[in-house]
């Protein structure tokens, strides 16, 4: 099962060349599950719809429920933003999350939550975006302490572990992310692991999905980090939904042009026991 998180960069830059340019490199992925975030919609079209018709596939979205601060910044007071999740297979479930944030810098960040029918088995699937601003880490703390309880709540009677996507704008050793893993820290909810599946990666790899090598980065001046993640809980019987690879993927131009100010992570999960 491939699993991909990206966060598509609403539409900043030149957003209708980019549309296209994210539509060919996940044709070029194939993926059956994908966590999306900052997607767009506006006057009845909506992106995630867009890709979901383009690539047949299912899809869900769910707008913030707070907009005003990305419509100031790009001057348009019609535009929503919000996370989506294309499936291969049909959504059965879904909820949705506001993450908390103190009222002065509250920009509707949330996560979304689809129960995906697969074959054999559901998938308790998550995607999430948390608050950017690089000193927050405390706020981002609050945000990975509401969704893992997301998760507890929903992670439901399946023998699949829940799968947890997003920008987490929050780098690999941060108090926020050591939250959701557990392993490094008390876990926000006692008993529950999220591996970061990077851990399986090639050490050698490139990593970082926020990365100086992309122009619409290297405008911001700020360093190349992982903030991008698929989090996965411990596999269930023979093995089910453990990391068989993860890198880093649509890290490059495509037809001359960036899909996104952020690259893409994509999981290959194991979709049946071993043995089966």
């Amino acid at each position: 099962m491939r699993i991909v998180t990206w966060n598509l960069w609403w539409r900043f830059g030149p957003w209708q060349a980019r549309q296209k340019a994210v539509l060919t490199a996940l044709r070029e992925l194939n993926p059956d599950v994908v966590g999306l975030q900052e997607v767009w919609a506006a006057d009845g079209e909506n992106l995630a719809e867009w890709l979901a018709g383009e690539l047949g596939l299912h899809c869900t979205w769910a707008a913030s429920p707070a907009p005003e601060r990305w419509r100031a910044r790009i001057g348009d007071p019609s535009l929503d933003i919000g996370n989506a999740v294309l499936s291969r297979w049909p959504v059965v479930g879904r909820d949705v999350l506001p993450l908390p944030a103190p009222a002065a810098t509250d920009d509707g960040r949330l996560a979304l939550y689809a129960r995906i029918a697969a074959p054999g088995h559901e998938v308790p699937f998550f995607t999430a975006h948390f608050t950017s601003a690089t000193h927050a880490s405390a706020v981002r703390r609050g945000q990975a302490a509401a969704l893992a309880g997301f998760v507890a709540r929903h992670r439901g009677d399946t023998p699949f572990p829940p799968v947890v996507t997003g920008d987490l704008n929050a780098w690999p050793d941060s108090d926020e992310v050591r939250l959701l893993g557990g392993y490094k820290t008390a876990p926000a909810v006692p008993g529950q692991v999220l591996l970061d599946a990077w851990e399986y990666a090639d050490p050698a790899a490139p990593a970082a999905t926020w990365d100086a090598a992309n122009p619409y980065v290297a405008a911001t001046h700020e360093p190349s980090v992982r903030i991008d993640y698929i989090h996965v809980g411990p596999p269930g019987p023979g093995g089910l939904g453990r990391v068989r690879d993860v890198r880093r993927a649509c890290d490059g131009p495509v037809d001359g042009v960036w899909p996104s100010d952020h690259a893409a992570v994509v999981a290959d999960l194991a979709d049946r026991a071993a043995g089966v």
